[in-house]
């Protein structure tokens, strides 16, 4: 035992010595130790997943073109697996930590995630991606901090705070993935918590005078959200990665998946206010509170919540169209394929993804362009890099609604390296969407009521629009994105609404090149877990 021990602290020293002899990015080194617990985000006991005894989980610190070295212990008595909301994991979708691209790490056993945030900054969060556990939280946040050598376009704020908000449910996950595999849908959330925990159980003390930034992330399972904060301005600085034009908003709506930075001046007088989150475009509106104490603070929070938006979509869309790219910020990486100057860029393809709600077998599924995605027991990055046949097929989707009733299919969409395609999302039912694209950043063109057209292409913002991962799609309406794929991989396209992903609004899209370089794509890792019908494959 004392052998191997030390062979471990040789190898670790021997990693270390590598990387500062050949000037290698910085090291960063996690241990997380995954179980369930007792958790109480709304009055009560629930089964929780935890990760080191937290929930929500540890924040990751790092910096842009860091090397993250996290090792996951699965105390659970179910497969688990950690994926990393808008994270691009370039040329490294074997660390994507989805169900397409990793195999599920066992009860009782460990896996290293190997990832570099590579030509990245910005705000992000990292989630559980298999069987629902989303429900039971597992969740944290992901913070990139610019490199001191690039600037950035705003002062340094006082203090750094992330919130993590969306909605919840009293009842297990376990019981809400019986619903869902029963062919029901889920009932409306029971409320919302901020960080962990419902109403003002939460305070973020500041020092008046000063600036703060606060970093929002939506990490609810079916409900869109409004954040605001008692009295105060918010000043929008990034989006997913982007630097933003700097608007003043009074309040923000935030999407399933999505994550804003905003800078908050504590210049109001010293008291403590609300910092509230409230449903949208629901019937029933639920909240949240926390607190924003001064730090010399003569007072509690007293009065009414703030109100807020509820039902109105034009309202979101105007503020949805005001945010704008930063165009004389500096970028974390170089210019990709000069894409930002994007509208000057000739598209290559057109896609368009239509949802539907089909019933198939009997039971309620969902579907993009009539497919409704069923996981294979391989990994398909598995499959396609030992190139096993009758996993999936390439071409197993269409690049358009197909009009007809729903299927069940592991869904694959074939597409090319370099290639700089026009996504439309077009949503013909009434209830908002929410849809995220693995491994890329992509440039939010347009969107509009009705039906898309190619007369809608005259309306496109091809100058200035924010590039991000994560886009709403509001009710029978479309949002239309230029995509530069410029990540090899096997990428998850899927809603975030998390009902709908697990019961099938999702696929999977090859990013291809045929010069099988290590300078397009990494070489699979040595400690890729093995299943299904990839085991007994070497790597």
């Amino acid at each position: 035992m004392g052998y191997s021990k030390e062979c471990c602290v040789l190898l670790l020293f021997l990693v270390l010595l590598v990387a500062c002899v050949s000037g290698e990015d910085p090291y960063r080194f996690y241990t997380w130790n995954v179980t369930y617990g007792d958790i109480y985000p709304l009055g009560v006991k629930q089964q929780g997943i935890l990760i080191n005894g937290q929930f929500p989980g540890p924040q990751i610190e790092s910096v842009t073109n860091d090397n993250l070295i996290i090792n996951v212990f699965n105390s659970l008595d179910e497969p688990f697996l950690i994926s990393w909301n808008g994270v691009q994991q370039r040329r490294n979708s074997w660390q994507d930590g989805v169900s397409g691209t990793n195999c599920p790490i066992s009860p009782g056993q460990n896996f290293t995630y190997i990832l570099q945030v590579k030509d990245q900054i910005g705000s992000y969060f990292y989630f559980p991606s298999l069987a629902f556990h989303k429900a039971a939280g597992g969740y944290g946040g992901f913070k990139i901090a610019s490199r001191s050598m690039i600037p950035v376009p705003f002062d340094p704020p006082s203090g750094d705070f992330t919130i993590l908000a969306g909605d919840w449910y009293k009842r297990n996950h376990t019981d809400l993935r019986a619903i869902l595999d029963s062919g029901s849908d889920l009932p409306f959330p029971d409320g919302l918590i901020i960080n962990g925990h419902g109403s003002n159980a939460y305070t973020f003390t500041v020092d008046q005078g000063k600036t703060y930034r606060f970093r929002i992330s939506n990490v609810g399972l079916t409900t869109s959200i409004n954040f605001r904060i008692q009295g105060h301005k918010m000043k929008l600085v990034e989006v997913e990665g982007t630097h933003s034009l700097q608007n003043t908003y009074d309040s923000l709506d935030i999407h399933l998946g999505q994550t804003y930075s905003v800078l908050v001046t504590a210049d109001q007088p010293p008291n403590d206010y609300y910092i509230v989150v409230t449903t949208r475009f629901t019937s029933q509106v639920l909240n949240a509170s926390s607190i924003l104490h001064y730090s010399n603070s003569a007072g509690s929070v007293s009065g009414p919540l703030p109100g807020g938006p509820t039902t109105e979509i034009d309202w979101s869309v105007e503020q949805a169209r005001s945010i704008r790219r930063n165009l004389t910020a500096s970028g974390p990486r170089p210019n990709p394929q000069g894409s930002y100057h994007y509208g000057m860029i000739n598209t290559t393809r057109t896609i368009r993804l239509q949802n539907s709600a089909p019933i198939i077998n009997g039971k309620q599924r969902f579907a993009v362009n009539s497919v409704s995605f069923i996981p294979a027991d391989t990994p398909l990055k598995l499959a396609d890099y030992f190139k096993i046949q009758g996993v999936f097929s390439l071409g197993s989707i269409s690049d358009n609604p197909t009009g007809g009733g729903g299927y069940l299919q592991t869904s694959v969409m074939e597409a090319d390296f370099r290639g700089f395609v026009e996504v439309v999302f077009e949503n013909p039912e009434d209830t908002l969407q929410s849809w995220h694209i693995d491994g890329h950043s992509f440039f939010v063109v347009g969107m509009n009521g009705g039906q898309w057209s190619a007369a809608s292409r005259l309306n496109y913002n091809l100058r200035d629009t924010i590039s991000r991962c994560t886009v709403q799609v509001y009710p029978k309406s479309w949002t239309a994105l230029y995509l530069p794929l410029d990540n090899v991989g096997m990428w998850n396209v899927r809603s975030e609404n998390w009902a709908r992903q697990y019961l099938g609004q999702q696929f999977y899209i090859r990013v291809y090149s045929t010069a099988n370089s290590w300078r397009d794509e990494y070489p699979i890792p040595t400690n890729a877990l093995q299943c299904g019908k990839a085991v007994g494959h070497h790597n």
